[in-house]
């Protein structure tokens, strides 16, 4: 009888070991932002910034589960983030790499190859240390002309389509040339356009975790 009680007794217990572990390999993600002024939340609080936003969001619908960098900077060009990515990759180890790129550039009139390569180079760095990449596009004033501006946009979907990466066409649609969403300088969203630029990015970003 007790040999009996003993070999009855070891399946329970694998059966609670398998629910203690279980937890533990659930690990954290990090979701890396590289952005320029859009997603460093410029002319606002940080706290009010889509960015803070979706760490909010996250926690609240995943609790624990997941961590968002913000490695945006005001004024950020492709150029720029390029050189800052393979330390922040190293850093971070990011399962997740958001990039918001290219509207600097555009406003600097550079040439829409360059852009492309260097996108499609951030692309290929963050692919290469096995990130999920999700690129948000831009779209340039047309007084900067029209062949100009087809040029910048298609720098988006051809890099994405090359690379097997989701594209948000426009990042502020909803949000460019309605004033009661930008701030005076005419150019940066306000604290009232952050949750429409968060609803805009999320299901993205949920779909990539």
């Amino acid at each position: 009888m007790q040999k009996s009680k003993l070999i009855w007794s070891i399946p329970k217990t694998l059966a609670i070991m398998t629910l203690c572990v279980i937890p533990t390999l659930v690990s954290a993600k990090t979701i890396l932002i590289l952005g320029d002024s859009l997603s460093a939340g410029y002319g606002i609080d940080p706290k009010q910034g889509w960015v803070n936003l979706l760490q909010q969001r996250l926690d609240q619908q995943y609790p624990k589960q997941h961590k968002v960098v913000n490695a945006s900077v005001s004024g950020e060009t492709t150029s720029g983030a390029l050189a800052r990515l393979p330390k922040l990759l190293q850093t971070y180890k990011p399962e997740v790499v958001v990039i918001e790129l290219g509207g600097n550039d555009g406003l600097r009139g550079q040439p829409p190859q360059m852009i492309q390569n260097n996108l499609a180079q951030l692309v290929q760095l963050s692919q290469k240390q096995k990130a999920t990449v999700l690129l948000f596009g831009m779209k340039i004033p047309p007084n900067y002309g029209t062949a100009y501006s087809n040029a910048f946009e298609n720098n988006y979907k051809i890099v994405s389509q090359q690379y097997k990466v989701k594209l948000l066409p426009f990042f502020l649609d909803g949000v460019a040339g309605n004033k009661t969403l930008i701030q005076n300088d005419q150019i940066h969203p306000n604290a009232k356009a952050q949750p429409i630029m968060l609803n805009l990015a999320y299901p993205y970003i949920k779909e990539a975790l």
